[in-house]
């Protein structure tokens, strides 16, 4: 339950991001290089958690790997 609350709170904190990028239509004050060393992490992450079969480590990283990557592809759009 810890891993799996854990899990859901990390990946929410991702979401104002996102929000906040298409609402504002700028990215300019974003680093890319955080978020696709971040993206690589979270990558890694998943690969883990699906070797260990971990329900919360796969989950999280699945969410968190599609909300980085929507904030880099918005980042390269409203540069």
């Amino acid at each position: 339950m810890i891993g799996l609350l854990a899990a859901i709170l990390t990946t929410a904190a991702y979401l104002p991001q996102v929000v906040k990028v298409l609402r504002d239509k700028s990215a300019k004050d974003i680093s890319l290089s955080m978020y696709l060393v971040m993206f690589t992490g979270v990558v890694l992450w998943l690969v883990y958690g699906l070797y260990h079969n971990s329900a919360p480590i796969i989950f999280a990283n699945i969410i968190t790997s599609v909300l980085t990557l929507a904030v880099i592809v918005l980042k390269l759009k409203y540069k």
